[in-house]
């Protein structure tokens, strides 16, 4: 059985982003459904799969990190407006057998993604 998960490292203190925001939309449908939110642990990941077993099916999808929003909670001083407030991350799910993991590296001002393992 496949599922997703996701984590954070904040890269300007080089360390996991715990306490981060994120959310779960499926992105099929109009407008798109909230199917999960939840706080990233003192390790920058989720407690547990955002999705898994029957409920992670094929789609499109969008994981919302409120990246604004954890580094003012962490001391960072940023711009108003922030320079990266929300970081949307659009991606697919082809087969839902497989496991999905889609990290954010992110700093007040980058950011990166990719497929993990």
């Amino acid at each position: 059985m496949g599922k997703l998960t996701t984590h954070v490292l904040n890269l300007a203190a080089g360390i996991p982003a715990g306490g981060m925001r994120i959310e779960l939309h499926e992105a099929d449908g109009s407008p798109p459904r909230l199917l999960a939110q939840d706080r990233t642990n003192e390790d920058g990941r989720c407690a547990k799969p955002l999705l898994e077993g029957s409920s992670l099916r094929s789609g499109r999808y969008t994981l919302t990190f409120h990246v604004a929003e954890y580094f003012r909670s962490v001391g960072a001083q940023l711009s108003e407006p922030p320079f990266i407030d929300e970081v949307v991350i659009h991606f697919g799910i082809a087969n839902p057998e497989q496991s999905y993991h889609v990290p954010l590296l992110v700093s007040p001002w980058s950011y990166s993604t990719y497929r993990g393992s």
